[in-house]
Formats: C-alpha cells, sequence, structure tokens
C-alpha cells in the first residue's frame, strides 16, 4: 500500500485559505499526508509589515505570527485532505497550549511549519494539531492548538 504525499504551491493556497496580504505567512505545503500530517514552508523576507515594529533595528518575527503560520499550514492540510477546495473555507482558533519560543525567527529565514493533527475526523468540524516551526533544522516554536473548521459544501 503507498500513500501519495501532496503538496499545495501559492496558487492552490489561496483557493484554500481566505488569507491574504499581509497575512497569508505560507508560502508552500508539502509532504502532505490526507488531513493527518504535512509541512509548510514560509520565506521570511524583511519587506513584511510587522518588521518594520517589531524590533526597529533588530527584526524578529511575531511568536503570535509564527503560531498563525503553522494554524495556516494545518488549515492548507485539512483543505487538500478533506478535498474541500473552493468551499470558503474558514478555520477558527478555539486554544492553544503548550506554546514555547525557543529561536528568534529573522528576515533571511526559510521557516518550516511541521503540523501533524492529534485529534479530528473526516468532514469533522473540530480538530487538534500538534506544530512546530524550525529554522536550519532548530526549534524555533512549538505548540498545541484547536480549531474550529467552517466550511460549505456544494
Amino acid at each position: 500500500m503507498t500513500t501519495e504525499m501532496k503538496s499545495a504551491d501559492i496558487q492552490l493556497i489561496q483557493r484554500i485559505l481566505p488569507h491574504r496580504y499581509p497575512f497569508l505567512l505560507v508560502d508552500k505545503v508539502v509532504d502532505i499526508d490526507g488531513y493527518s500530517s504535512a509541512r509548510g514552508i514560509k520565506n521570511v523576507t524583511m519587506n513584511e509589515p510587522h518588521f518594520q515594529g517589531h524590533f526597529p533595528g533588530t527584526p524578529i518575527m511575531p511568536g503570535v505570527t509564527i503560531i498563525e503560520a503553522m494554524a495556516q499550514t494545518a488549515g492548507v492540510m485539512l483543505g487538500v485532505g478533506m478535498d474541500i477546495v473552493d468551499t470558503e473555507l474558514l478555520i477558527y482558533f478555539m486554544n492553544i497550549d503548550k506554546c514555547k519560543f525557543r529561536r528568534k525567527v529573522v528576515p533571511g529565514d526559510v521557516m518550516e511549519m511541521r503540523v501533524t493533527t492529534l485529534r479530528g475526523k473526516m468532514r469533522g468540524k473540530i480538530f487538534k494539531f500538534q506544530g512546530t516551526a524550525t529554522v536550519d533544522g532548530e526549534v524555533a516554536a512549538e505548540a498545541e492548538f484547536s480549531a474550529m473548521v467552517d466550511y460549505q459544501e456544494d
């Protein structure tokens, strides 16, 4: 039995998530294994608006945006894994637990977000995920988060 891993480029991501600049925080999602796991990629650049004030002269990606990037990766995984592309998908945070920040993320970094579904089922509405963001193999942040999924099926 073989499992075909799937991926999502920026065009597919925009068909799944409602987010747009400046709040679309994932550039590509690869290694999508159904709705079980996936790996998101974010190319961190100096032209992102949060770097103007966080912090002037020492740009650091805010921790909350790192967690949001993990959540967006999970959203894309669900969109592809549950075949709910083009469905006006909205995903709402319910909680964030066990959140830890371990390394700064700065312009020029390539951040990878690995997300795994801890709880949730096909066509379900409530999911729990574990996410880890890394840069160059070093853990930048990790968290568990729950979300409610809302979409319009045809």
